[in-house]
């Protein structure tokens, strides 16, 4: 067997003509543009790459960029002025506070003062525990992004056994809610699990975000699974200055021999996690104006 491939980029690219075609329609029918908030402290390479590509698709889908750029050792109580300022701007729908910050700065506490309607990044306690209670929420970009190409590839997830492997508050735990949601039978796997290959290789659906390059082989995956490679490791290059190979949490070329589907590294969940924080954004935009959601862009 040799699994299809579940292209991130592609199916990235259908959601973001979706958001733009929502974004034409409420600025035509009720005068309103989408504005997303990013703010960056310091100047972690990553983290400004991150910032412009976010900037640059946040303006080709037609929505407002608001970008703060603030120094290394910018004040916290500075920082969270800028975000209060935010919080009660009505032009702006959605703040994302770019991790990691400066050891400084207590990223609970700049998390949790966003407030959670415009909270796009879906890290906030009030949005943590809405979700985790099956209400209504702003849901993580990554765990969204996944289960919108399980529905995709699937259709209904209802009765299928899901294994996460990873506990993260980023990834692993609201992965696990969402697919709870879906009314899959759901586990979360995590380098203490009892007889791991076991576990993950009962399940139909496997979404790995442990964050340990290439940790799971072909022999753990069953038969005809779906599996969701949300890591993105980079290999030690042999040559002196490269950057190395990207890979994914599973061996690609052995679990594609096994599984149904996969998704590749990169090229699978990466591109999907920007676009789903501009669904996320229309989504917020929406609640804030007393409109319908945007449909096929939520979870």
């Amino acid at each position: 067997m040799t699994a299809s491939v579940i292209d991130g980029k592609a199916f990235a690219a259908s959601v973001r003509e979706k958001v733009a075609g929502h974004v034409a329609r409420l600025k035509e029918e009720h005068g309103i543009i989408p504005g997303l908030a990013v703010v960056l402290v310091g100047e972690d390479p990553a983290s400004q790459v991150y910032v412009r590509s976010k900037g640059k698709q946040t303006v080709e889908v037609g929505m407002k960029s608001f970008e703060h750029r603030l120094e290394a050792d910018t004040p916290e109580s500075d920082l969270l002025a800028l975000i209060d300022q935010l919080n009660t701007d009505p032009g702006v729908h959605g703040i994302l506070v770019q991790l990691p910050l400066p050891g400084h700065l207590n990223e609970d506490l700049v998390i949790n003062s966003i407030d959670p309607a415009k909270d796009v990044d879906g890290f906030h306690v009030s949005n943590v525990g809405l979700l985790g209670t099956g209400q209504k929420s702003m849901v993580p970009c990554t765990p969204l992004g996944s289960l919108m190409m399980l529905r995709d590839h699937l259709g209904s997830l209802s009765g299928l056994d899901a294994v996460v492997i990873g506990r993260s508050n980023i990834v692993g735990k609201p992965m696990a809610q969402l697919l709870l949601g879906d009314s899959c039978t759901v586990t979360i796997a995590h380098s203490r699990t009892k007889d791991l290959p076991g576990v993950v290789r009962r399940a139909d659906i496997v979404v790995a975000a442990v964050g340990r390059p290439e940790m799971v082989p072909g022999d753990w995956i069953k038969p005809g699974a779906t599996v969701i490679d949300v890591g993105i490791n980079r290999l030690p290059s042999e040559e002196e200055g490269g950057k190395g190979r990207l890979v994914g949490d599973c061996h690609y070329a052995s679990c594609a021999e096994v599984a149904g589907a996969i998704t590749p590294v990169p090229g699978g969940v990466g591109p999907m996690t920007i676009a789903c924080l501009l669904a996320n954004t229309v989504t917020a935009c929406c609640r804030a104006s007393g409109l319908a959601e945007p449909e096929g862009l939520t979870a």
